[in-house]
């Protein structure tokens, strides 16, 4: 159990940890985008990490597209530069409020991104992941998919969904 105020949040003990009442979730990932739709859920997270001791792990992903049919080369959406300005205001935003972060720009293709923000979270061990949703048409979701369902299949750790507005 980890106290956020006056709201008790419990998860299921998985692993190892089981049999002993589970970990604290002293390791939140909050995966940040370019647009902002993250800003409440790292808000969250660092609410919460404050009030556990604990510390956030924020991760990036500058996403490609192949440039052509043979599959030769990447079309990338954003530049580097542009990607760590990215996680360094997200970063900024988060050490403003005297909590503990980190985080890591990963490269990955469009379509895999859910993978390789799943793939962080195993590398850096976290507790759970906090992600936002944003409210997006049935054809949307058909079309792109839902990047917090993919999470979800994607990570063994627990994911807190956020959807975009709530507070």
């Amino acid at each position: 159990m980890s106290r956020l105020g006056e709201t008790d949040i419990y998860l299921p003990a998985t692993g190892p940890q089981a049999a002993g009442g589970g970990q604290p979730l002293q390791r939140i990932l909050v995966p940040v985008d370019p647009f902002g739709r993250a800003s409440q859920a790292l808000a969250l997270a660092a609410q919460f990490s404050a009030a556990v001791g604990g510390q956030l792990r924020l991760v990036h992903v500058r996403t490609w597209e192949p440039a052509g049919r043979n599959g030769a080369g990447h079309f990338f959406f954003q530049t580097s530069e542009e990607a760590t300005t990215v996680l360094d205001k997200a970063l900024t935003s988060v050490w403003a409020c005297g909590v503990p972060a980190s985080g890591v720009v990963v490269e990955a293709a469009r379509s895999r991104a859910a993978r390789a923000i799943a793939a962080e979270a195993r590398s850096w061990g976290a507790g759970v992941m906090v992600v936002a949703r944003r409210q997006r048409t049935a054809l949307g979701v058909l079309v792109f998919g839902s990047l917090s369902a993919q999470l979800m299949r994607e990570t063994s750790c627990p994911v807190l969904v956020m959807h975009q507005g709530e507070r």
